[in-house]
């Protein structure tokens, strides 16, 4: 059975809303995508931050437009079955940019995305320093256009909020309340790690009154939680931004001194998918089956 957008959509509305919150691992490419869903993940995340590298080679400073990455984030919604959640940055724009930007991701087929209240150019939340975000009436403007422009109704509407470093908590909350009130079906508050950092996410989820999206690669306390915790301390849906390219980085640097100090990669196997593994993991066998399904000698009467 063929499962549509509007399927995956409804399907993210309904985990948002069920007893146990939704974790959505952070990928840049289908590849990563196809792994999340094989290890038996309900949402999958398409971080900004990591298209950025992938596709430029180059920080999250605000240099991968509208065109770029819903382009790039139609050919991840198709390699899974799963609802795709994607990082929209600002909307790219004001209101009228907002709307184009909600029509080509619903174009696209991801089930939903964020907006942040930062100026243009953006840079990356977690970054040192605090962020510039806009006045508060344009903010919650350009979530007010954002859910009107949308034409299926089932598409998620995240309204992220990069003011807490710079503005404090209250002033976040605040902007979170008014996005809900402007019909975001969840919020998003972007908040750096500290000692309080449990607290304040409770106190948001407590205040804010509709479902709330969690970076837990913000670190601290938040590191910590397990899956069956993240309800009760406030978080519905949970995001792992930097897990694929952290990991990716990671193994990759140690691969390539491997191959420096030895020479080649005799040995290093047992740390690398072999060719079997990757084949299943990008679906050889489905693509392998429907040829042969047209292979045979044409029936004529």
């Amino acid at each position: 059975m063929t499962i549509t957008a509007s399927d995956k959509r409804r399907q993210l509305r309904q985990q948002i809303q069920s007893d146990r919150a939704v974790r959505a691992p952070g990928i840049y490419d289908g590849y990563g995508a196809r792994l999340v869903q094989q290890a038996g993940f309900d949402a999958v995340y398409m971080t900004g931050n990591g298209v950025s590298a992938a596709l430029l080679g180059r920080p999250d400073v605000g240099l991968v437009d509208l065109t770029m990455i819903s382009d790039h984030a139609r050919r991840i919604a198709r390699s899974v079955d799963i609802p795709l959640i994607c990082d929209a940055d600002t909307g790219y724009g004001n209101v009228v940019n907002v709307a184009r930007t909600i029509a080509e991701f619903e174009a696209a087929g991801v089930a939903g995305i964020h907006i942040e209240d930062q100026i243009s150019p953006k840079r990356c939340a977690q970054m040192a320093g605090a962020r510039t975000v806009l006045d508060f009436d344009e903010s919650v403007a350009k979530i007010a256009a954002a859910v009107a422009a949308r034409t299926d109704p089932e598409f998620v509407v995240i309204a992220r909020t990069d003011s807490a470093e710079a503005l404090g908590l209250d002033e976040a909350i605040r902007r979170a309340r008014a996005f809900a009130q402007a019909g975001a079906d969840a919020v998003f508050l972007e908040i750096k790690a500290n000692p309080d950092i449990l607290a304040q996410v409770r106190l948001a989820r407590d205040r804010v009154g509709v479902p709330l999206v969690v970076n837990m690669d913000t670190g601290g306390a938040l590191r910590t939680l397990h899956a069956d915790t993240l309800k009760a301390a406030g978080i519905d849906i949970a995001i792992y931004p930097a897990l694929a390219r952290g990991v990716f980085g990671y193994a990759m640097t140690e691969a390539l001194a491997h191959l420096t100090h030895e020479g080649n990669i005799a040995g290093y196997g047992d740390r690398m998918f072999t060719s079997a593994q990757y084949n299943a993991a990008l679906g050889l066998t489905d693509i392998e089956q429907w040829e042969a399904r047209f292979s045979g000698p044409a029936q004529h009467d």
